[in-house]
């Protein structure tokens, strides 16, 4: 039973943290950066990361021991919408990523990033897009925790 609420408690913790991250990214990021906030935003991508990996791991065990069971979840089309966005998500944050993993040794000699202005609209855009992406996800997830999607193909 505490496995159970405790996988579901961290599940729940890595999706706050993984929006709190891109919301300090999103707003933070911007042409001028000073060192300071150039490495808020390395470590808020980190903590970022950190949570979509504690999101993942905690989804495989709900899905596997704690949940409705895996025949549910492999069964619903709900589920796999899910497992679609979580997926566009982490693509999505892969360019973010190694961009701020590229201005650490810059950062560690205390030299700010040099930005363009067309990429911080794309940084900013993507951040935005993977904000979209987990605020959907708690959508699919109530979706799910109630059956939906299981009679749309068995009628």
């Amino acid at each position: 039973m505490w496995s159970s609420v405790v996988t579901a408690y961290l599940h729940y913790l890595g999706f706050m943290g993984a929006f709190a991250a891109l919301v300090v990214e999103g707003l933070t990021l911007h042409k001028d950066l000073k060192v300071e906030q150039a490495w808020r935003v390395v470590w808020a991508d980190a903590i970022y990361g950190l949570s979509a990996t504690v999101i993942l791991i905690t989804g495989i065990l709900r899905v596997i021991y704690f949940g409705k069971g895996t025949a549910y979840y492999l069964h619903n089309p709900v589920f796999y919408t899910k497992i679609g966005v979580f997926a566009v998500v982490s693509l999505l944050s892969l360019y973010p990523t190694f961009c701020f993993i590229s201005w650490i040794k810059q950062l560690q000699q205390g030299e700010s990033p040099r930005l363009s202005v067309s990429q911080v609209n794309r940084l900013s855009w993507l951040i935005r897009s993977e904000l979209l992406g987990l605020t959907l996800m708690p959508l699919l997830a109530a979706m799910l925790a109630r059956g939906m999607g299981m009679t749309w193909f068995n009628g």
